[in-house]
């Protein structure tokens, strides 16, 4: 492999696709990004956009590396899905993660809960191969690097993050209950939304900053995560990364509460909900470690390294190569729409 892209149309793309940009540019690879005009406002000033179907041709990357559903039709190579999540149940399965969109050639999965359904799903299709690697976004979470936002004093750290969806999100009912606890001041706190929720509702936690609480946007999520001691949060795939680390999750109304969470009917009950996670109970520790193991046993930060191992291995065996992907010209007249986002350039 010579060359890569990698691919976004959200923000919260940029910390998935970053480690493993990082990773491709210490092998040698040259590197470029396929991105919508908001995410373009975030890129750093080494991080080069590509703006045109001509222009990602003349790059003629072996691989594009996509952290979306989709991609644009004209992109030559290897089609990569690195995934924007971990499955946190917010559809039913043949619509959410394991919906097969006919873009990829090769899937690069988190851990056995998500391996095992598509290694089963590639069998069914026959024309892309599935490799377990861990997730690229993830890298970061195991560094040694610790970087805190509010200077700790000894009182325990609360995140709290929510999905912007108006049906599963708890953001607006958390909103009062948390200007009460953070005014108390017995916890510090950092506060984050999904870019996608209304800016009002944004507006208004910006609002909730105090000298023990502090609003961050999502894409400092992975810092954020690291710092905190709990979670507080809904139904999101954050609930999922946080877990991963071995620390308890708070969740208000999930969709499909699990034995490692301290689900929650109301946003009353988080308070509570709370002190009983920082008194770590060992139940309740053990089934976050094997929730941990099933959906991402990775440790090593090194997650990005078995993506473009995988990649290089679908390209010089071409694994990928079993069969013809499927027409789905409803699907590929909507990539075909929404490409003028990514090639503004034409």
């Amino acid at each position: 492999m010579r060359a890569c892209v990698m691919f976004a149309t959200e923000t919260y793309a940029l910390p998935i696709l970053r480690p493993l940009a990082a990773a491709a540019t210490a092998r040698g690879l040259k590197v470029a990004w396929l991105v919508t005009d908001a995410v373009a406002q975030k890129l750093r000033h080494d991080e080069t956009r590509l703006t045109s179907v001509q222009a990602v041709r003349a790059f003629a990357p072996d691989a594009t590396f996509c952290a979306a559903n989709w991609v644009p039709p004209g992109v030559p190579g290897l089609k990569v899905q690195v995934f924007h999540g971990f499955n946190a149940n917010k559809r039913e399965p043949d619509r959410g993660h394991f919906a097969i969109r006919g873009f990829f050639d090769l899937y690069t999965t988190q851990g056995p809960a998500t391996t095992l359904p598509f290694e089963a799903l590639a069998k069914e299709h026959g024309y892309f191969a599935v490799t377990e690697t861990g997730w690229p976004k993830l890298d970061p979470l195991f560094s040694d690097a610790v970087d805190l936002y509010i200077p700790r004093d000894g009182r325990p750290l609360v995140l709290f993050a929510s999905t912007f969806s108006h049906r599963l999100s708890c953001a607006p009912g958390m909103l009062e209950p948390l200007r009460e606890l953070i005014a108390r001041g017995d916890r510090q706190w950092l506060l984050t939304l999904h870019p996608k929720s209304e800016p009002g509702l944004i507006r208004a936690y910006r609002e909730l900053e105090a000298s023990n609480a502090r609003y961050m946007d999502s894409e400092f999520l992975i810092d954020m995560q690291r710092a905190a001691d709990v979670l507080v949060c809904d139904t999101s795939s954050v609930i999922h990364e946080f877990a991963v680390q071995g620390k308890p999750v708070v969740t208000v109304a999930n969709r499909r509460p699990e034995p490692f969470m301290l689900d929650v009917a109301s946003p009353e009950a988080v308070d509570a909900a709370i002190g009983v996670a920082l008194s770590h109970p060992p139940a309740l520790m053990a089934a976050i470690k094997a929730h941990g193991d099933d959906i991402h046993p990775y440790r090593d930060g090194l997650s990005s390294e078995r993506v473009l191992d995988a990649a290089e291995a679908a390209l010089a065996h071409r694994r990928a190569a079993h069969g013809r992907k499927p027409l789905n010209l409803v699907r590929r007249f909507k990539a075909w729409r929404d490409r003028r986002a990514v090639f503004p350039g034409g």
